[in-house]
């Protein structure tokens, strides 16, 4: 798992020159490894190589993997869709649920959240490039849920995620991590009950230079870290 090592070092560098390059701390950007695929043995080399946080995909791999003790070490997040009759499976059992799409979800999280006397940490995902394939909320409903957040005392809002477009060239990204950006700093000037923005989650390992440059404090890398995944295995 020596390749594992050296990746992150070498995101490492990249981050700091893609924060350096805009006049920002690279220790401000939080390296959170999509771990979707990777075994629990992958999982605690990215740990050891020092990553922020591992984040999850899938309920089914986190289940597996928290079995196997893989994350012992490091925060977990949840990072891909998640059904709601799989909440009970989630609510505290992460740091972060980055992936809150829409207002059935927040709630279920609420109820799950309330049922265990916890407070849930989430962050609001925008379809940002208004996607008909992809959830989300758009920029308009994450505002209007942003303030009604004291609704939901079993939730703390601490900020947002998206997932723009697979970007074909440098650059091409910048459009929607900006409109991300300015949502992001428009939310938290206002000072909602119960919400506290610290994270903007954007940027993967395609693009996550251009995300650094246009705000994000959080990219999610998987393949540039463990590798291409294996969709068709044997």
């Amino acid at each position: 798992m020596e390749y594992i090592r050296e990746n992150v070092a070498a995101i490492r560098r990249q981050i700091a020159e893609a924060a350096y390059k805009v006049g920002r701390d690279p220790k401000e950007i939080s390296l959170c490894a999509a771990t979707k695929m990777n075994d629990a043995e992958a999982v605690r080399a990215a740990i050891a190589a020092d990553v922020d946080c591992c984040g999850e995909n899938r309920v089914q791999e986190l289940v597996a993997k928290e079995a196997q003790n893989a994350y012992q070490g490091s925060p977990v997040h949840f990072i891909g869709h998640l059904q709601t009759n799989k909440v009970r499976q989630v609510v505290g059992q992460v740091d972060l649920i980055q992936s809150v799409d829409r207002l059935r979800l927040l709630e279920a999280i609420e109820q799950e959240a309330a049922r265990q006397n916890i407070c849930q940490r989430i962050l609001l995902e925008v379809n940002i490039a208004a996607e008909a394939s992809k959830s989300g909320f758009t920029p308009a409903e994450a505002l209007e849920i942003s303030g009604k957040m004291s609704s939901y005392p079993h939730i703390k809002l601490r900020g947002l995620m998206a997932i723009p477009p697979i970007s074909r060239f440098p650059g091409e990204n910048c459009r929607f991590f900006q409109e991300m950006c300015n949502l992001f700093v428009d939310i938290r000037r206002k000072k909602y009950d119960n919400v506290d923005m610290m994270q903007l989650s954007m940027g993967m390992s395609d693009d996550f230079a251009d995300a650094i440059a246009c705000g994000s404090n959080m990219i999610r890398i998987g393949t540039a870290i463990f590798g291409p995944r294996n969709y068709h295995p044997d």
